[in-house]
């Protein structure tokens, strides 16, 4: 052998070496970065989609027994959404069932084994014919009340885990199983056996945003980091509690959130936080600064301890709660920090097309590695 030739080999072995780790601790930080995603099959093309792992479209329900989707527009989406993967071969496209107001008859047809075999055959034949990715169940909720007027029953709670095995014994191990799970304490102890659900499922992607809901005439944060001494409810809250009773971190999805909620006739008390209130509306994050603009007397806060933004409108006695590119950021870490299985986010449409929080966590992760 040469010297020449010695060197080259040489320098190309050290070369490698040096590398191997690099290339390990990029695996060992790569997250699942999780979309729901509302629009149609145009709208998707304007938002960068390669930096995710997962779209979820949303929603398809119930007919009947089956799963079913509910108009040639959903079908189109559907078709567009699973073309993507011929650009972005490692992008999985699931579908789910359900959300907020979704899930009218979940509990009833859930409760029965014939209700549960021909749903599961039923996701089965819709997968195979999109050539789709997985099922989401978002199912709003098991065993405590959820939308209003919704039936729910004790029982919901060990038929959603045969439900899960049913799927998984119809499935196999070719499809992913996920299940959006609310991030509040007593969805997490009433809603779930967990213990039993989680070995059949590839993830729970958790709701942890709506903590404080449209129904509360008490301001807070909606999506905080953690908790304070007059909010338990928050993601360390939710991720703390999994982890408690067992649940593997690498299979928790924590949520954000691409919208704020807004209350009014908020006194002008601590800028407005945990204040008396009536909600108003909800705003999606590319309307912030159309919606909240500074001129009109909207200030932004932030919660160190929450790790949480807000904004206060005195004149206006206006009130909102967000995520902003700071929390997301935070959040991300958190999720890379605590090795979890990665954050999901409602939804996508919400965000701006360019520089939005989707960017923002993705220029998180690519700063950790």
């Amino acid at each position: 052998m040469t010297q020449k030739i010695f060197i080259v080999l040489f320098v190309s072995v050290f070369l490698f070496s040096c590398n191997a780790p690099l290339k390990r601790f990029h695996v060992k930080n790569r997250i699942s970065v999780i979309a729901y995603y509302t629009g149609d099959g145009h709208e998707i093309n304007k938002y960068p989609v390669e930096k995710l792992t997962h779209i979820i479209f949303s929603f398809l329900h119930l007919k009947g027994n089956k799963l079913n989707i509910d108009s040639k527009k959903d079908t189109l989406t559907i078709k567009k959404l699973v073309e993507l993967k011929n650009r972005f071969p490692k992008l999985k496209i699931l579908l789910s069932l359900g959300g907020w107001g979704g899930c009218e008859t979940c509990s009833e047809v859930f409760g029965s084994k014939k209700g549960r075999t021909e749903f599961a055959e039923s996701v089965k034949e819709v997968l195979d014919n999109f050539n789709a990715d997985g099922i989401d169940l978002d199912w709003e909720y098991p065993a405590i009340e959820g939308f209003p007027g919704h039936p729910y029953s004790s029982a919901d709670k060990q038929n959603f885990t045969m439900l899960v095995k049913k799927l998984r014994e119809v499935l196999g191990d070719k499809y992913e199983i996920s299940f959006a799970a609310g991030g509040f304490t007593k969805y997490i102890k009433n809603s779930i056996e967990w213990k039993k659900v989680m070995p059949s499922v590839d993830m729970v992607n958790v709701m942890t945003y709506d903590l404080v809901n449209g129904y509360s005439t008490v301001t807070g944060h909606h999506t905080p980091l953690y908790s304070n001494e007059k909010q338990r409810e928050s993601v360390d809250n939710a991720v703390r509690m999994l982890d408690s009773i067992g649940v593997d971190k690498n299979k928790i999805v924590i949520g954000a959130a691409f919208y704020a909620r807004v209350w009014e006739n908020v006194p002008d008390v601590n800028n407005g936080l945990y204040q008396s209130g009536k909600f108003k509306t909800s705003v999606n994050y590319k309307d912030f600064e159309e919606i909240f603009p500074a001129a009109e007397g909207f200030k932004y806060y932030w919660d160190k301890t929450s790790q949480a933004p807000y904004i206060y409108n005195a004149e206006a006695k206006l009130f909102a709660t967000f995520d902003n590119p700071e929390s997301v950021k935070l959040k991300t870490q958190y999720a890379l920090k605590n090795n979890l299985r990665g954050i999901m986010f409602w939804e996508l449409t919400l965000d701006k097309y360019k520089n939005g929080l989707l960017d923002e966590i993705y220029k998180t992760l690519r700063f950790a590695e």
